[in-house]
């Protein structure tokens, strides 16, 4: 029997920050519109890896067949929020080869030569793919203004050039996911403590994280900012308290699948005729060894038939969210 949905509410809606939306007000223990418990959230979570999976297959075939469309999939959060987890218990649910992660760090010389989303650019996700950024450009409007790493009239006209950067990349064909991570500051020492009295952990400690702490307020203010001005239509934010660490991981994979189930791909028809390769295959096969194919196709077909009303059913209940709690 599959996980019980308990969402109350569309997470796309629920999690997107309105007019009247306050980072400072966010509950970061929160679990919007999810009204079960860790284990129920953890259980349905996995059980949408068969949708999400075959999912990512039409798209993928979508773009081996010559489309355009694609998923780009951007995370960002302070250190510890759980940024790598999305990746590997959202993103570990489909095939890594219709993937393509990359994470932004410290920009390289070459980097610093080109203006700062010329490496941006090159990293956005090609047609069929589901590109992951691991940060982003939005470092050039969080770390650079607060670590003063460029002029205040730099960084301030960077806003405008992202929401066009993002209206360009969505008019070509892709849909953006932009998830943002907020985790508290009480627990954010809590797992950055955990990373020093673990000894396997330690490599996943940065001293640097020590300084950022003591810029918590300024940070914040930071993304405040970046929820308000680059949150559009085109390319929406969607906030997520992320002091449970399965929350995220829940959300990201209803906002993922919900975007996929949205581009609704069909399988893409091939530009060949069928029954002349089967012909021609049917040339270069014995006698006894056509026959066993031959018998099969039956059982092929309806195999097939089946499998395309299970992924009918499951994108029709994917969408009937029941509505909130009275």
């Amino acid at each position: 029997m599959s996980p019980k949905n308990r969402w109350r509410g569309d997470p796309a809606a629920l999690l997107r920050p309105g007019a009247d939306f306050s980072l400072a007000d966010l509950d970061r223990r929160a679990t919007p519109g999810w009204s079960g418990d860790k284990e129920q959230g953890k259980a349905f979570g996995s059980g949408r890896g068969t949708l999400l999976s075959e999912l990512q297959e039409r798209l993928f075939a979508h773009g081996r067949s010559g489309g355009n469309k694609s998923v780009l999939l951007v995370v960002q959060g302070i250190d510890t929020a759980g940024k790598g987890g999305i990746v590997r218990h959202v993103i570990g649910m489909v095939d890594p080869q219709g993937v393509a992660l990359r994470s932004f760090g410290r920009p390289t010389e070459e980097e610093l030569s080109h203006h700062y989303l010329w490496r941006v650019r090159n990293s956005l996700p090609a047609g069929g793919m589901i590109g992951v950024f691991d940060r982003s450009h939005y470092e050039d409007v969080l770390v650079a203004r607060v670590e003063n790493l460029v002029e205040p009239k730099v960084w301030q006209k960077r806003y405008d050039e992202i929401n066009r950067f993002e209206q360009e990349i969505v008019d070509a064909g892709t849909t953006i996911i932009k998830v943002a991570l907020m985790v508290s500051r009480e627990e954010q020492g809590l797992r950055l403590m955990e990373r020093l009295q673990r000894t396997d952990k330690h490599w996943k400690f940065n001293p640097g994280d020590v300084d950022t702490r003591l810029q918590w307020d300024d940070y914040q203010q930071a993304y405040a900012d970046v929820f308000e001005r680059t949150s559009s239509d085109a390319a929406p934010w969607y906030v997520i308290p992320a002091d449970r660490k399965w929350y995220p991981r829940l959300a990201v994979t209803e906002l993922l699948t919900q975007a996929l189930i949205d581009l609704d791909l069909p399988w893409p028809k091939p530009r060949w005729k069928v029954a002349t390769q089967q012909r021609r295959l049917a040339e270069t096969m014995d006698a006894a060894t056509l026959a066993e194919a031959t018998g099969a196709a039956k059982g092929i077909r309806k195999k097939v038939r089946q499998s395309e009303e299970r992924f009918a059913k499951a994108v029709a209940a994917a969408g009937n969210v029941p509505g909130p709690v009275a």
